[in-house]
This record gives C-alpha cells, structure tokens and sequence, in this order.
C-alpha cells in the first residue's frame, strides 16, 4: 500500500470518532515494534520523525526504512510525518524527500527557543501549506507553546522548548485566536497547548484540570468543530515502564504522564492525533537494561534488541486499544499524493 497523508487518516478518524496515535521512530527497531503491533491490531499508522531523529538516522535511512515498513504490510496505511519542523526550509525538505505530511510548528522561531509572534506563525505557516497542498502533502500547525502549568517553564527535546517562563494564558491556547489560525493558514491539523510538555517529566503529581486542561480542548473544539485537533507530549509514562528502568539500574525519578484515560475523553472533543515519544524510550531502554544485567555475558545485539522490540509492541497495541484505532486500517482506501494535491486545488 502507498504511503498515505496525514488528512486522510485524520478525516476518517473523525467520521469514525477515534483518535491516532503518532509515534516518534529514530531506527528499525522503533519501527518494527509500531508496524507489529499496527498487524496485530488492524491499526493505520503515524510514524513520526523529529529534526533529533532526522539528524541520528538521516533522512534516506529513514525514508527507505518506512518504504520497507509500507512494503511489509502492505495492508496497513503508513503516514510518514516530519515532527516541529522549525522553518519552511526543513518542512520543504521533508516533502522533497518523501515525507506525506509535516508540521510547520511557528510558535517558536527557528531557533526552536524563542517564543514567536502570532503574526510570524501565521506568516510561515501559511507558507508551508500552500506548497505542501500544492503536491498533495498534509499540514500540522501549532498555536501556543508547549509547557508545564506547575512551573511555567518549557522542556526541551531534541533541542525544541521554549526557554524561560510563560504565564498561564500564555500556555494555553486561545480558542478565538485558534479559530482566526486555522481560517488564515488552512492547515489540515491543529496541535494545542493545554499544559502537556516534552519528554519523561511533566508533571510532579496526578494530573488534574489545574495542570492538564482538557477543557481549552472542549472550548477550541465548540469553536472549530471541523478541525482535527492533536496532543503534543502526551506519553503516558506508565509506572510499570519506570519501575523496569530503575530496577536494572536507571535511576529515573517519580513523573507523572498524560493518563490514557484524559486523552480517551478528548477524542469526542476532536482530538484525532496524540503524540507519543517517551513510552517507547522507557520501553525500549527498560529491556535492554534487564537484559543486561540479567545477561551480562551476551555480546550480541540481536538477543536484547528483540525483548525491547516486543516491550515497545505490547505499549503500541495498548495505545491502539485504547484510542480506538484498532480495527480501522483495513476501512481507508489510500489516496496518492497526485490525488490529494487535485483535493486541495478544488478545495481552495
């Protein structure tokens, strides 16, 4: 099967009322780990790249890793997706070598640091669609920055955050302001700030309404019905993956993630894209460390690569389960890119 764009997966995720899940892959173990569990469950893929892991893998690496993937299980819809591009340049570069889909993420400048005015988000983003849509390739925005409600602060991965601090306003974002983005730019997918961050630490209790305001999505949603919304920095940080790293040595402290049972209550909101990058890292480097000290006469990568493979499918095919994404691959029928660019032209 050809590898298929984000718009059409998120359009018949919404007619469907479930949700995707969008895993961050750096190499072929991330990768088989996600395709294997998508096989298990009849499940469509979003398989999601950063600049971090552009930079580790390189785009041809990754590119004909996911053609294999797409190959493999040909029954099985493949989105490839470029995560916070930071300036047109990097998403163009993306399409030109294969990407279905990019994010233009414009609230930050290129610096990936600095926060940007809604004027530049808007600007560079428009931009990025209308070239995108122009060879059928799907856009993902952003409006607000991504931070923790606790602090104020930003946290960084792979080189992408805010520094400094941010007020509560500032963190969430604006339903009226997301309305005015989405008419100027005409991007395919809405990612919002509702008080998730990157990486394993984001917050230090339970999260309620206070720190995770799964209402700014409910207000966005009333306000952008049609629109596919998404959750940046939404691993759930399972107890049971951070036991398993600090038992065979890490030394991880107590953190809570995103519940899977918050995110269940967005996707009637519109939320159709959940961004998941942590869980398979505590996963995959859980395994490998057991094994390790379990095994400590083994040299060969093959025999520890495997469980952490497996580790991280059994996380996949939870995610699947649980935002209703399994049993959904074998109903899309995959339109090509040529056919999408025709979509947007009449659409615009």
């Amino acid at each position: 099967m050809a590898l298929i764009t984000l718009r059409q997966l998120l359009d018949h995720a919404a007619e469907n009322n479930y949700a995707l899940p969008a895993f961050n892959v750096n190499n072929l173990e991330y990768i088989q780990a996600v395709m294997r569990a998508a096989d298990a469950t009849d499940s469509p893929v979003i398989l999601q790249a950063s600049r971090g892991a552009r930079a580790y893998a390189g785009d041809a690496f990754l590119r004909h890793l996911i053609l294999g993937a797409a190959e493999e299980y040909p029954h099985i819809p493949v989105c490839l997706h470029l995560d916070h591009g930071d300036q047109p340049s990097t998403c163009i570069s993306a399409i030109t070598n294969g990407f279905t889909s990019v994010m233009m993420d414009g609230s930050l400048e290129k610096d990936g640091k600095t926060v940007a005015s809604y004027e530049y988000n808007v600007a560079v983003t428009a931009e990025v669609v209308k070239i995108a849509h122009a060879a059928g390739v799907s856009v993902e925005g952003e409006l607000g920055c991504l931070g923790n409600l606790e602090t104020g602060a930003g946290d960084k991965e792979d080189g992408h955050g805010f520094e400094g601090k941010l007020s509560r306003e500032e963190l969430l974002t604006d339903p009226e302001q997301a309305f005015d983005f989405v008419s100027k730019t005409g991007v395919d997918a809405l990612a919002v700030a509702i008080g998730t961050s990157h990486g394993a630490y984001k917050f230090t209790r339970e999260p309620d309404g206070e720190i995770l305001s799964i209402d700014t999505i409910a207000k966005i949603n009333r306000r952008l019905p049609n629109t596919h919304l998404v959750m940046h920095g939404s691993s759930s940080v399972p107890a049971d993956l951070q036991e398993l790293f600090n038992a065979y040595g890490g030394k991880m402290k107590k953190t809570w993630g995103v519940p899977v049972a918050e995110i269940q209550k967005a996707i009637p909101l519109g939320v159709r894209k959940v961004n998941i990058d942590t869980d398979l890292r505590l996963a995959f480097t859980g395994e490998i460390r057991k094994h390790h000290l379990e095994h400590p006469d083994n040299f060969d990568p093959r025999n520890y690569l495997k469980p952490a493979i497996a580790r991280m499918t059994e996380v996949c095919k939870e995610r699947f389960e649980a935002f209703r994404t399994a049993g959904q691959a074998s109903k899309i029928r995959v339109l090509r890119l040529p056919e999408m660019a025709k979509h947007y032209a009449k659409a615009a």
